[in-house]
C-alpha cells in the first residue's frame, strides 16, 4: 500500500505519471526498446524534449515572449555557480533567506562583488524581509522564492529595475504568478515535476552574452541553447517524467487551478498547528509556505508517541530538518488532500492524550 509522502524531496510525483514513466522503462511507445536505452538524437526523445520545453513555457505564461527552457544537469546546485558565471559582471544582489540562499551567495562570490540586499538569517530565517531597497547598480537579484527548510515562501514578489533570478526549486508550477517579472528563473526536478537528475532553467534570451569573461562550454546558457539543451547526452528519465507531470498539471486546469488546491491543504494544516495545544509553527504566518509547513512540539510535549502514531498511519517524510527540529509536512502539488487529512486527524488524536 501506498505510503502518504510528506518528504521534502525526492517527493511524491502524480500516480498516474509514475505509472505512465515506468511502463516507458519496459517499452517506450510501442517501439521494443526502453525509454532509458534509446537514443537522445533519435526522433522520439527529441519530440519529448520539445513537448517539456514547450509545456514549461506554456504554463507559465512565457511562450513567445523571448524565453527559452532549458533542461539541464547537476541540479538547483549547479544553477547557483552557473547564474553567476552567465549574469554577474561587477555587482549582484541576494535576498539571504535560508541555507539555499546562502550557498547561492557563496558561489557567486567566486565570480564578482555581492550583497546580501536582505537577510532573515538573525531570526533562524523564520520570515521573509521586508522593506528593504535595491541598488540600481547590480547586475541582477537573486532571491529564492520557497525556503524547504524553513517554510517560508515569498508572498510577494520583489519589484525591481534590474534583472531578477530566482531559485523556484520547491514552488515552481504551485501557484499563480507573474512570471514574466523574472528574467531566469531556475528549479531542480524532485519536487513538483519528476525525479532527480534534471533542472528546469528558463530564461529570456536577451540577458545573456553581457559578461567578459569566457563560459565554459557546459557552463554556458549559450551554448546549451544552442544546443537545445543536448550540448552532451541529457537524462532522459528525468526529462520525460517532467514532461508526464506537465502533461498531468495542464490536463487538471493548469496552475490556478493546482493554486486552488494547495491552499486548500496548506489551510487544513496550518489551522490544525494553530488550534492544537501540543504543537507551534516555525515561520511567521504572513510567510508560510503553501509548499513546506514547519512545526515544532510544544515545549514539555515529549513527542515519541506522535511519531509512534504518524508512523503507525503510514505516513512518510514529516520529520523536520536538523535546522529546525520538529516536522515538516511538504504538501506539493501531487500530494492529495486525504493525506493532510489524515495527518490533521493523527495530530488531533495526539492532543487527546496529553
Amino acid at each position: 500500500m501506498k505510503k502518504h509522502n510528506f518528504s521534502a524531496g525526492p517527493s511524491i510525483l502524480p500516480e498516474s505519471v509514475m505509472k505512465k514513466a515506468s511502463e516507458a522503462v519496459i517499452d517506450f511507445n510501442g517501439m521494443g526498446l526502453s525509454l532509458i536505452e534509446i537514443s537522445h538524437r533519435s526522433k522520439e526523445f527529441i519530440a519529448v524534449m520539445e513537448r517539456a520545453q514547450d509545456l514549461a513555457l506554456e504554463l507559465t505564461g512565457l511562450k513567445s515572449k523571448g524565453y527559452k527552457a532549458l533542461f539541464l544537469q547537476g541540479g538547483a546546485s549547479m544553477q547557483f555557480l552557473m547564474t553567476a558565471y552567465n549574469l554577474l559582471e561587477t555587482k549582484a544582489g541576494y535576498i539571504n533567506t535560508g541555507a539555499w540562499s546562502s550557498k547561492a551567495i557563496k558561489e557567486a562570490m567566486l565570480f564578482g562583488e555581492v550583497i546580501e540586499v536582505a537577510s532573515s538569517k538573525d531570526r533562524n530565517f523564520n520570515f521573509i524581509p521586508k522593506g528593504y531597497e535595491i541598488p540600481s547598480d547590480l547586475n541582477y537579484l537573486h532571491i529564492t522564492t520557497n525556503n524547504t527548510i524553513f517554510g517560508t515562501q515569498f508572498q510577494e514578489i520583489p519589484e525591481t529595475k534590474v534583472p531578477l533570478i530566482a531559485d523556484m526549486s520547491s514552488d515552481i508550477f504551485s501557484r499563480s504568478i507573474d512570471y514574466s517579472k523574472f528574467d531566469l528563473f531556475y528549479a531542480g526536478a524532485q519536487k513538483n515535476m519528476g525525479p532527480s537528475g534534471t533542472t528546469l532553467i528558463i530564461v529570456k534570451e536577451d540577458l545573456l552574452g553581457k559578461v567578459s569573461r569566457t563560459i565554459p562550454s557546459m557552463m554556458n546558457y549559450q551554448v546549451q541553447l544552442k544546443s537545445d539543451s543536448m550540448f552532451n547526452t541529457p537524462p532522459v528519465f528525468p526529462i520525460y517524467t517532467s514532461m508526464l507531470t506537465l502533461e498531468w498539471l495542464e490536463e487538471n486546469g493548469g496552475i490556478n487551478q493546482i493554486e486552488k488546491h494547495n491552499k486548500t491543504k496548506a489551510e487544513l494544516i496550518y489551522n490544525e498547528i494553530d488550534r492544537n495545544s501540543a504543537f507551534e509553527g516555525f515561520a511567521a504566518k504572513e510567510d508560510r509556505s503553501n509548499m513546506n509547513a514547519t512545526f515544532n512540539l510544544v515545549n514539555g510535549v515529549d513527542g515519541s508517541l506522535f511519531d509512534s502514531l504518524w508512523n503507525q498511519a503510514d505516513i512518510s517524510g514529516l520529520k523536520g530538518h536538523r535546522s529546525v527540529g520538529g516536522y515538516r509536512a511538504s504538501i506539493y502539488n501531487a500530494l492529495p488532500q486525504e493525506s493532510v487529512e489524515l495527518l490533521v486527524d493523527v495530530m488531533k488524536k495526539f492532543e487527546q492524550t496529553l
